[in-house]
């Protein structure tokens, strides 16, 4: 094994989150903070309820968070549309047209929180796939088929298969965001793409494998959408996150939801990261020796795909063990965060 170099003190351009939720009202008004504490700009997710489908909702959500937000925050939130049955070309031209609206989501309909409203048939949307493609807007997907007959740990696969496949064949030009991927297979399937084709990969998919959510008894604040997998696929996911290869970059699909959601007979899907994910993310690239591939990965690679300048200022990272709380008080809402009343190895600094 080669000898670790690793640094005690980690300066890097302020990262940015190609993926985050950050719900709406009570919830809004205190997660944001956490984001706004490392990030310089977040892609909002739309699958509020009900979403955001236009242009005008999108603005007015994104009005809610800035007013959310403490005075001295430089957070820049970007939208995103959420796609439907009904969504219409003009809709695309409109996100367009705000310049804070780089992309829209596809949620195949039934695939996973608040995605009751999504796409039913991939090619009703062909018209509003070409005009996304002509105008640059990005398309992100959560990759999953919607199938009671298809294991739910090989869904990330079918849909390459099915859907991003034949999608890539018929949009060659449209950008496309593969988002939270969980599989080697879809590792490889970014590898094998032209340069219009990216992934987001999140801290938990890099920390957390399946033995962990089911072995010794069931952990419901590990259970996620897209589900955690083997661990020969989370071995693929950390090769790509520190591989230095510019179309994997960091979006941490954080999702707070309450205590007594997740811990119930049906328990929701979403785990929360937002008040420590850049930390988490150093650890796995400290793990893997590669502390100085977390810039490109965090700061760069995000930005230059949805074709923004990078961020100006820089962040600070200490080797310095602390303790996350053991649940997080939202007003009257409790969230069991990521790695609750654990020790994180790295800690986000003052300094900028």
């Amino acid at each position: 094994m080669p000898q670790r170099t690793n640094p005690t003190r980690l300066k890097i351009r302020r990262p940015d989150d190609w993926h985050v939720h950050l719900r709406d009202g009570a919830l809004l008004d205190m997660v944001v903070q956490h984001s706004a504490r490392q990030f310089g700009r977040v892609l909002v997710m739309p699958n509020l309820v009900p979403p955001i489908r236009s242009a005008a909702e999108a603005l007015a959500y994104r009005e809610r968070i800035l007013r959310a937000l403490a005075p001295e925050a430089r957070l820049q939130p970007m939208m995103t549309l959420y796609l439907t049955d009904e969504t219409e070309p003009r809709d695309i031209i409109d996100a367009k047209m705000t310049g804070v609206i780089p992309a829209a989501k596809l949620y195949p309909a039934g695939a996973t929180t608040n995605s009751q409203f999504g796409v039913t048939h991939l090619r009703r949307l062909y018209g509003v796939l070409e005009t996304m493609q002509e105008h640059g807007l990005v398309l992100c997907v959560h990759g999953e088929v919607v199938d009671d007959a298809i294991d739910i740990f090989d869904r990330e696969k079918v849909f390459i298969d099915q859907v991003l496949k034949p999608l890539t064949q018929d949009f060659p030009a449209l950008r496309i965001v593969f988002e939270h991927i969980t599989t080697r297979d879809a590792v490889e399937f970014v590898e094998s793409a032209p340069d219009n084709v990216a992934a987001t990969i999140t801290p938990h998919h890099l920390l957390y494998d399946r033995n962990h959510m089911l072995v010794g008894g069931l952990r419901p604040h590990l259970y996620c959408l897209p589900i955690l997998k083997r661990s020969n696929h989370r071995e693929a996911l950390i090769k790509a996150a520190t591989s230095g290869n510019p179309r994997f970059f960091l979006g941490s699909d954080s999702a707070p939801h309450p205590r007594h959601k997740k811990e119930s007979a049906c328990g929701c899907a979403g785990i929360y990261s937002a008040h420590a994910a850049i930390e988490f993310y150093a650890e796995v690239f400290e793990q893997e020796n590669a502390l100085d591939k977390l810039e490109g990965f965090a700061s760069e690679f995000g930005a230059r795909f949805y074709g923004l300048p990078l961020n100006q200022d820089y962040i600070v990272l200490e080797k310095t063990s602390w303790k996350i709380p053991a649940a997080l008080h939202f007003d009257e809402h409790v969230v069991v965060p990521l790695k609750a009343d654990e020790y994180v190895a790295w800690k986000l600094g003052d300094e900028i």
